[in-house]
């Protein structure tokens, strides 16, 4: 089986999420080549990593793409893409986030290859809340002009992106996975006298800083730790806020996150965190803005809670200000990412899922 991955977001979670699938497969699997065709474009992208991070049977190809519509580049960027399918020849092309299911799927195309096509969005780039309602709706079209003429099949990474993938066309839900017994090796105990929250990501548009900033000015007796860095940095100006910086070591990571005595999320919008699912297997409870991804996680009353606006966490940090409270709710986060989210589960459903495609590859066609 010859495996071709395609993404232009090749950082944050679309990273660990390649690493970790890669990584299983060709444990997994005997016979089988991977090849990542990347952009290396992305800011917190580290070339030193590769070989670290992932198994040395792995190739990879760098392709510059633009993470924005631009027409002419991303011409450019399909033909070379085309170029590297035509020589690889793969069984299965898989592509990652918005922009390489539009470059990959075209390539495919110019190609003339025979592969099959697999699609996972790690978040439709028409949910952000950034951007205007008329560039949403454009990126939506695209979204269903490029699944009607070139097919494929969606594999969506969390049960929000599996419903609206389901009326775009063809698709699967394989939810996001982590390693479960390895997460555990690494959980530690903590009752702080004060309440301490973690938020996890790239302080960015997405992940709202100025909503925690908020949060932070109106709780100044707790702690808030920005687990991440990015451009928005200087919205956070809160004393009572840490910012950690991008963190590469796993285990630094679960330090910072068994520190802490919940997650709290104020995304826009999200996919489904692959660093979040790594905070619920290490039994922290979460509270976060009421979107897309993040609800796919929380079970009101269950691991957490859900906000709509900041005056709903008076009550919500009341009840985390009992420690009984906040244990029983991380035990039950860690209790749903073990049933839904372990990725030997999961990446075994992907991998199944390839060789039914394959074995089925008159038939389906």
């Amino acid at each position: 089986m010859k495996i071709v991955h395609i993404t232009e977001s090749f950082a944050s979670g679309t990273y660990v999420y390649l690493m970790n699938l890669c990584n299983f497969l060709v444990k997994k699997e005997k016979n089988l080549e991977i090849a990542i065709i990347y952009s290396g474009n992305r800011e917190n992208f580290d070339i030193n990593r590769l070989n670290k991070d992932f198994d040395q049977s792995i190739s990879f190809i760098n392709v510059d793409m633009s993470n924005k519509i631009n027409p002419f580049m991303d011409l450019v960027s399909s033909y070379k893409v085309s170029k590297i399918l035509k020589r690889l020849n793969p069984d299965i092309v898989h592509l990652h986030s918005s922009k390489a299911s539009v470059i990959g799927r075209f390539a495919t195309f110019l190609a003339l290859t025979k592969c099959i096509i697999f699609y996972t969005p790690h978040g439709y780039s028409f949910l952000r809340q950034d951007i205007s309602s008329s560039k949403q709706l454009i990126y939506k079209n695209i979204e269903k002009i490029t699944q009607k003429i070139f097919g494929g099949t969606t594999i969506a990474c969390g049960e929000t992106e599996y419903k609206i993938a389901s009326q775009l066309g063809k698709s699967y839900l394989v939810n996001n996975g982590i390693d479960i017994n390895y997460l555990q090796k690494h959980y530690q105990f903590v009752e702080n006298k004060n309440l301490i929250f973690g938020t996890i990501g790239r302080i960015s548009p997405q992940k709202n800083p100025k909503l925690l900033n908020d949060i932070a000015l109106r709780f100044p007796d707790f702690q808030f730790i920005w687990i991440g860095d990015g451009e928005l940095k200087n919205l956070l100006t809160a004393k009572n806020i840490q910012i950690t910086g991008w963190i590469t070591n796993p285990d630094d990571l679960y330090s910072f996150i068994n520190k802490v005595d919940a997650i709290l999320q104020t995304s826009l919008w999200e996919g489904l965190s692959l660093a979040v699912l790594e905070a619920m297997a290490l039994k922290k409870p979460l509270i976060s803005t009421n979107t897309p991804g993040n609800t796919d996680l929380i079970t009101n009353n269950v691991n957490g809670y859900t906000f709509n606006n900041i005056n709903e966490l008076d009550l919500i940090f009341k009840k985390l200000k009992d420690p009984v409270n906040i244990k029983n709710l991380g035990n039950q986060s860690f209790l749903i990412c073990k049933e839904k989210y372990d990725s030997s589960i999961n990446f075994q459903r992907l991998l199944d899922y390839y060789n039914f495609f394959l074995n089925n590859k008159h038939t389906l066609d």
